[in-house]
């Protein structure tokens, strides 16, 4: 049986993210494929070494696809100019401060072009929602990148597709409905990742839900 992995918002949180890969690493040694859904850098303390990890690349046997979360949109759109602040609020100051205030242009470069979603044939993975009325090569960035799904939005399906993603926080832990999964507990406030696990061979939700904690 192959699986997917997918990590949710990492935002700085390098020793959850290493955590969660060494487990995965080590428990599927023939290797499979990792999502990651974006949000890897602000509020957390070590957003330079998240994206260096992910630069570096996977080990042998195992594939990495790394989206775009609304944070690296922020920071490679407002990086040096008049909206920088907006960023710098938004959890940029401890990024800044994790580059030792220089950002190489090789991370900017590497987030600026960062994909936002990914289709395997059963699943759509995307960092925050998906417009289940236009097919994926017609959405809106702000809405992959930015859109929060509302309380009432638990029957939420797109056509032949279960949706994978993040970006609104429930500490509570992962929301699983019947057409999508949200995955983000809040780690960087929490201490908590939670990562689905998925039989590709199978449609639908995650068959495992693997909870790290630092």
């Amino acid at each position: 049986m192959s699986k997917t992995y997918v990590l949710p918002d990492i935002h700085g949180r390098y020793d959850l993210m290493q955590m969660a890969l060494e487990s995965i690493e080590v428990g599927m040694p023939s290797g499979g494929t990792v999502v990651f859904l974006g949000d890897y850098i602000d509020r957390g303390p070590q957003s330079r070494e998240v994206i260096q990890r992910l630069i570096d690349g996977p080990p042998d046997k195992w594939r990495w696809v790394t989206l775009k979360g609304n944070h690296e949109d922020m920071m490679v759109g407002t990086l040096g100019g008049p909206d920088e602040s907006w960023w710098l609020g938004n959890g940029g100051t401890q990024t800044v401060a994790s580059y030792g205030g220089n950002i190489p242009k090789e991370h900017l470069d590497w987030c600026e072009e960062l994909q936002q979603w990914h289709d395997d044939g059963k699943r759509i993975y995307v960092h925050a929602a998906v417009d289940t009325k236009k097919p994926m090569t017609e959405q809106n960035p702000d809405v992959l990148l930015w859109m929060r799904y509302g309380e009432e939005e638990t029957e939420t399906q797109y056509p032949d597709r279960h949706i994978i993603h993040g970006h609104t926080p429930n500490r509570a832990g992962p929301e699983l409905y019947a057409g999508r999964t949200n995955l983000d507990v809040g780690a960087v406030f929490t201490g908590r990742m939670c990562v689905a696990v998925f039989d590709d061979d199978k449609a639908g939700g995650p068959i495992e839900i693997r909870e790290f904690r630092a």
